[in-house]
């Protein structure tokens, strides 16, 4: 038996020489190479760790620690014992690099003795390692971690300064250069021929979300709560400190983050359904998301394309003018645009604050709410915060949107801390400096993201912005983001003509899809380039983008053997070009590529004519449709075989429609029916204006296509009355833009026929102009009365949120050149003014829109409704 000083001999010799490494020889990575090896070490009472791989050292000794309000576990710690064990699991995920997942590590758990009692487990994996801190007993609030990994201060570092929504490009520098600051989760690092990427895993409630905080000079990168305290309520589990390492390869294909995390917690995921979503937002901007036409467009662009999903951004649930709308559960016309969509076989997703749901009730009012719409996911944004508040909050709302069967996609947001694995429903999330910046998406930005924040989870960059024409990615580039990005909701955005207009993008991206069997790096370096071959089923998608200048490169084939059919995308003199060619495995692929170029391509065994395969969409169909006055007709044109149609107006509420509707059992394609009906208003309508009435064709049991005819509905005026609009103009001088009758300013410009709204009124007459402008009509003295409804038009609104400019307007009448009356100022918030004038004896009226002192910038003004009370042609206004 050993004496009390032998036995702290030993325990002592234990402290320096345990390691929770594998033996190298036992258990290899993906690519041969051993296992990385850690050392965790109690030196004079401070617990360090090292990492090493193939005998070189990755990460030197870093401090290990806890500080709670009771204990500072950093220091006075003495190794009581060890415990080791196997972890071996598999799960099925729904999203990431690869469906089937194995976790294979070794689990090695120190006891450490000092203030209190610590428990430091650390996990060995092919892909790296990983700890974390137990705390059996409640010592209080964890105040900090002493945690930090060190580097040597030559290594190479790819990092990004912290901001709340992770939202900043990525950098390279080395350690010991990197400027004083703190740094964002992931960062990755090159030393000794090895990659380390740190993060973050099975973050929750329990925890507050970190940081990583440097001082220049040193290698050293310390981890920083976002709160002064965690709260800890028993017993406290932190996160994993997780190191992802190996070669390029093995870092960038890892799952160690979700491998790390909890379990799922969803049962059944049969619901869970991860797609193409054609995004609205960053070329329609905040008039797509107020616009029921425009979300019908990208409805009808996914559903040609087969593309199962839509998102409706920012502005569905606010007036024009950007001011929420308190009344959006019960007016909004989301429910018309799922039904919409579901005809066409396409499901919606919406946008919404953070703020909408910062509540239980809130939750529970308005998820139930959304899925009695039909909507299938959630684009949640603004969270902006690594708090413990914030990390209890998505505690509560995950559980509650799988309860009500809905998708996430956290925008404004913390990175995914293996959050896919325990909640599957979450399909993405960005934290990431993306596609919706408008500068610093340089090529270096772009391929060094696969290798960074991609890593850790699906991404939300929202790649395909064909409209922007500062864009540094060609062509190419950008369509192979649709690869090299993982997200397993891809969001693409941009506007359906630039699709159009790409018809080999269009053809690739219809293919491609936003879940994988498998992922393989071909060929890589951060900030330089970036290759990927993904699996799905047994076609390999291959995606490669470039910075810099353009090259000649060679892409590693590194397929499974054999012979293989490789149909490429890549940038042309004039655009871009396909090609097709026969290769083998381990063949070298070369490509010229442009400047910041890339290309995109899919591989299917040699011997096929083709790589694509059948896309599932709308057979291709045409309505058109024309209203005059009530009398409305349609053509449905089948451009390809379709059974069972039916073609008839769908009238708004209220509404009747007299003739029945033109039907066939079968369409050739080619073939067409036509019809003609009559619509009628209610008896006593309860606004006027422009009615879009859909003609609808139904077919192939319960697809539909259609095309409104506009239908013009005008107030009916008591006799001696007419409208202004209707009467001949002396003089009409718009200030920016035409004077517009019946129609707001820029309505018939911009081809969409807009009506007058003030304020959500709408008008069936007016003037719509634009400051400064002046509309004179002869009245030659027959007249006696004058009467409108004036004020800022809603189609100003959206500019005027925008860019905090104009929207402000003065109108006078006058008569004779005498001001009869005069509004003084009115802005976009201003409620429509009545104006009632005596206009006795005038011969002419002159309606004049002044710009409100600030310059004519948005402001568009309208004379709703304008009208005058007049004589007969011949009478006097006298004896009227």
């Amino acid at each position: 038996m050993l004496s009390s000083a032998a036995r702290r001999c030993a325990v002592g010799l234990l402290a320096l020489t345990l390691s929770a490494a594998v033996a190298p020889q036992a258990v290899a990575d993906r690519s041969g190479a051993a296992w990385p090896k850690a050392e965790v070490r109690v030196d004079n009472g401070v617990v360090t760790l090292g990492v090493s791989r193939e005998g070189r050292t990755v990460l030197e000794p870093g401090p290990l620690g806890v500080v709670t309000e009771r204990a500072d576990l950093s220091k006075d710690l003495k190794l009581v014992r060890r415990t080791s064990r196997q972890v071996f699991e598999q799960y099925t995920a729904t999203t990431g690099k690869e469906r089937r997942r194995t976790v294979q590590h070794r689990e090695d758990r120190y006891v450490l003795q000092g203030a209190a009692r610590l428990d430091v487990v650390v996990r060995t994996s092919a892909d790296g390692v990983a700890y974390r801190y137990e705390l059996p007993q409640n010592t209080g609030a964890v105040l900090s971690e002493t945690s930090a990994f060190v580097f040597h201060t030559a290594a190479t570092a790819w990092l990004a300064k912290y901001r709340r929504d992770y939202e900043n490009p990525f950098v390279q520098t080395t350690a010991g250069a990197t400027e004083t600051a703190e740094y964002l989760h992931p960062a990755l690092f090159e030393v000794a021929g090895s990659y380390a990427l740190l993060t973050e895993s099975d973050v929750d409630g329990r925890h507050s979300g970190a940081r990583l905080v440097h001082t220049a000079g040193s290698g050293a990168f310390q981890v920083k709560y976002w709160d002064e305290k965690v709260l800890v309520d028993g017993p406290w589990t932190s996160q994993w400190r997780t190191a992802i390492i190996g070669d390029l390869a093995t870092v960038s294909a890892s799952t160690l983050v979700d491998d790390l995390a909890a379990p799922s917690r969803v049962r059944d995921t049969s619901w869970i359904k991860p797609g193409k979503v054609f995004w609205s937002w960053l070329a329609g901007g905040r008039e797509a998301g107020q616009s029921l036409a425009l979300q019908k467009e990208y409805v009808d662009y996914a559903a040609a394309h087969g593309w199962p999903y839509a998102l409706v951004d920012a502005g569905w649930y606010f007036d024009p003018n950007w001011d929420y709308d308190p009344a959006w559960e019960k007016t909004s016309w989301i429910p018309d645009l799922v039904a919409y969509a579901k005809a066409r076989g396409v499901k919606i997703h919406l946008w919404v604050h953070y703020d909408e749901l910062d509540t239980a009730a809130e939750r529970a009012t308005r998820l139930a709410l959304f899925e009695s719409w039909g909507i299938s996911g959630l684009k949640i944004d603004f969270m902006d915060s690594d708090g413990q508040d914030r990390y209890r909050w998505y505690d509560q709302i995950l559980p509650e949107t799988a309860q009500h069967h809905l998708m996430v996609n956290f925008h404004g947001s913390t990175i995914p801390h293996g959050l896919q694995r325990t909640w599957p429903h979450v399909m993405t999330m960005e934290a990431v400096h993306g596609g919706e910046k408008s500068s610093g998406l340089t090529g270096q930005h772009l391929t060094a993201l696969p290798f960074t924040r991609n890593v850790v989870g699906s991404m939300d960059y929202t790649p395909m912005a064909w409209h922007r024409p500062s864009r540094t990615s060609s062509d190419a580039h950008e369509l192979g983001l649709a690869v090299v990005y993982e997200s397993a909701l891809a969001n693409f955005a941009g506007k359906p003509a630039d699709y159009a207009a790409r018809p080999l993008a269009e053809r690739f991206l219809d293919q491609v899809p936003t879940t994988w069997d498998e992922t393989r790096l071909l060929s890589g370096r951060p900030a330089d380039h970036a290759v990927f071959a993904r699996r799905s089923g047994d076609r390999w998608f291959l995606g490669g983008g470039y910075a810099g200048a353009a090259r000649t490169v060679q892409v590693p084939l590194s397929l499974p053997s054999g012979r293989w059919l490789v149909e490429i995308v890549r940038d042309g003199p004039a655009g871009l070009v396909r090609e097709q060619r026969t290769v083998r495995s381990g063949d070298a692929l070369t490509l010229d590529v442009k400047d910041n170029g890339g290309f995109a391509a899919i591989a299917c065994r040699a011997g096929a004519r083709t790589c694509d395969e059948p896309v599932r969409r709308v057979p291709a169909t045409t309505v058109t449709a024309s209203a005059r006055g009530f009398e409305v007709t349609g053509t449905f044109k089948a451009d390809e075989a379709v059974s069972r149609v039916s073609f008839a107006p769908r009238v708004p509420a209220g509404w009747s429609l007299s003739g029945a509707p033109v039907t066939a059992p079968r369409l050739v394609a080619g073939a067409s029916i036509s019809g003609k009906w009559t619509v009628t208003p209610p008896a006593s309508p309860s606004s006027f204006g422009y009615f879009d009435v859909p003609v609808v064709a139904s077919f192939n049991g319960g697809v539909e296509d259609e095309k409104t005819a506009r239908v013009h509905l005008v107030k009916p005026l008591e006799a001696g009355w007419s409208y202004v609009s209707d009467k001949p103009f002396l003089t009409a001088v718009g200030g920016d833009g035409p004077v517009e009758r019946d129609l707001s300013n820029g309505g018939a410009a911009a081809g969409d026929g807009r009506g007058i709204a003030v304020r959500r009124a709408t008008f069936g007459k007016g003037i719509g102009t634009h400051a400064s402008s002046e509309v004179t009509v002869a009245l030659d003295a027959r007249c006696t009365s004058f009467a409108a409804s004036v004020g800022v038009d809603d189609e100003a609104g959206l500019d005027v949120a925008r860019q905090r400019v104009g929207g402000t307007v003065s109108f006078q009448v006058l008569g004779d050149g005498v001001v009869l009356a005069d509004t003084g100022v009115l802005g976009v918030r201003t409620p429509v003014r009545d104006l009632a004038v005596d206009v006795s004896g005038v011969k002419v009226l002159t309606l004049r829109v002044g710009d409100g002192g600030d310059g004519t910038q948005n402001d568009h003004a309208s004379w709703g409704d304008v009208r005058v009370r007049c004589s007969p042609s011949g009478a006097t206004a006298a004896s009227s």
